[in-house]
């Protein structure tokens, strides 16, 4: 009796009923159940919780002890500076982050701080101003798709190799789908505008549709951009680009059929040549132009080393400027309709001196000329990479001859070209040390000749494989290529 009596005080210094009955006794038929206390007691947590004596775990005044305030007993975290528990919280795997800021309004404001890259869908969070509150040390920011409005409940989506989005079926018939689903420029501009006042340490962008003004802005607060990518460029644009002085890494995007029609010209690029002169990395797609801008580019952004044309629409005779870029280590072109129509008089082309790479990927290499000519300024070139790329037969690829300095050779969906008009390239390539051929369907194994067969024995790297069923001819099974694990070895 004395005991359940000294229980009775207890509960009640808690804020609980006196008539609630406990495990230990014999519970009468239709007595309240703990479940049932707990569920319906009027109190709320927090209430019951401040009502508790904590004499036991924070000591009195007197004794000269820090008292532990209550909800430190509750979160232990919360005895953690915001540096010590930011320190923690960076050490998680990245999986573990949309975790972590479900926890408490603390750990998702601390798990802000660490979101270094987002890409933004819905602009009105930028223009709010939560979005720089909630991502303060941003330094990439993706505005494309924000940029674009996206009809509610559109069930079909157009995808581009730069750009996707989803579209209404009523759309306009002029094909040209951003045109009808871009916001107004002036909010475009708002927003870099809000953007560049509150990550001042912003280091990669990328937008569509902004104006000179919106950029300039950019430009003036983010001093440390280094990385800009501008779809829906045009030369009036270029202007604000030129005052981005750090820029290292450059992608103009002026038109694609489609989606938009925008106009970048010789004024664009010599523009940009004079502002951006510290440029490393240039990639033009869908731009116009001529000698006249490829020559600016060259002759002022001396640090150029990767330069990559996409789809391009330059006058005739611009690829005899590359010879001015002396520095440029990699060039590249992407879904080339041509190379270069008339590119003039072989005196007048030039080389690229410093050139180590070139990459053509689905470009169309049918005419002799064109492809002549880009051979001839890529003689310097160690390194060739064709990949998927339309009229590439043993004609067009005997002007490679000129490359003489070639070490590595990779071939991939070149369905025209033969075993025959590989080995003729590739027997006057003495320095040659790797060689991929990878479903090119008219190289057979059993056109290999012997001297072929010598000379893949002496390749650092071989990958063999022309076509799902390649098979070595049974007379090359002595030097080992045959064997297991032959079609694909390094020489140490």
């Amino acid at each position: 009796m004395q005991k359940n009596k000294q229980q009775s005080q207890n509960y009640q210094s808690f804020g609980l009923n006196r008539t609630m009955s406990f495990p230990s006794e014999n519970r009468k038929k239709g007595a309240p159940r703990w479940s049932d206390i707990w569920l319906n007691h009027t109190k709320p947590l927090n209430h019951m919780l401040l009502s508790m004596n904590l004499d036991s775990l924070s000591s009195s005044p007197k004794s000269g002890k820090t008292l532990i305030p209550i909800f430190s007993i509750i979160d232990p975290t919360l005895l953690l500076s915001d540096e010590l528990l930011l320190r923690i919280l960076s050490k998680l795997p990245d999986s573990q982050s949309n975790s972590n800021s479900l926890v408490c309004k603390r750990w998702l404001n601390l798990q802000g701080r660490l979101i270094r890259s987002i890409r933004i869908l819905d602009f009105n969070f930028l223009l709010s101003g939560r979005f720089i509150h909630r991502f303060p040390n941003l330094n990439h920011v993706d505005l494309v798709s924000g940029c674009l409005t996206s009809p509610p409940s559109s069930a079909i989506f157009l995808t581009h190799r730069v750009i996707s989005m989803h579209i209404d079926s009523s759309c306009s018939s002029n094909w040209c789908f951003c045109e009808d689903n871009m916001l107004p420029v002036g909010v475009i501009d708002d927003g870099l505008n809000a953007l560049a006042s509150g990550c001042p340490n912003l280091r990669r962008l990328h937008v569509i549709g902004a104006s000179e003004l919106g950029l300039l802005s950019v430009a003036e607060e983010c001093s440390t951009l280094q990385e800009l990518e501008l779809q829906k460029c045009s030369d009036k644009v270029l202007r604000g680009i030129a005052a981005c002085t750090n820029l290292q890494i450059l992608k103009l995007v002026g038109n694609v059929q489609g989606f938009y029609n925008s106009v970048v010209s010789d004024i664009g690029l010599t523009i940009l040549a004079q502002g951006c002169k510290r440029l490393v990395k240039l990639e033009l797609s869908g731009c116009e132009g001529s000698f006249d801008g490829i020559k600016a580019i060259g002759k002022c952004c001396q640090m150029l080393e990767e330069f990559t044309f996409c789809d391009h629409r330059m006058d005739d005779g611009w690829m005899a400027a590359l010879s001015y870029c002396e520095n440029l280590k990699t060039l590249r072109f992407q879904s080339c309709k041509t190379i270069d129509s008339n590119p003039g008089l072989d005196e007048y082309l030039g080389y690229c001196p410093a050139l180590e790479r070139l990459h053509l990927q689905k470009c169309q290499l049918r005419d002799k000329k064109s492809t002549a000519a880009m051979f001839s300024v890529c003689r310097a070139a160690r390194e060739i990479i064709i990949h998927d790329c339309w009229g590439l037969d043993n004609s067009i690829f005997s002007f490679a001859i000129i490359c003489r300095r070639v070490k590595k050779l990779y071939l991939e969906g070149c369905s025209l070209l033969t075993t025959e008009g590989l080995e003729f390239v590739i027997h006057s390539w003495k320095e040659l040390q790797s060689l991929r051929v990878v479903s090119c369907k008219n190289i057979k194994d059993s056109e290999i000749s012997p001297a072929l067969g010598t000379l893949f024995t002496t390749l650092q790297d071989l990958t063999w494989r022309p076509d799902t069923k390649s098979l070595l001819p049974s007379s090359l099974v002595e030097i080992g290529i045959g064997k297991k694990g032959g079609k694909f070895f390094k020489r140490t």
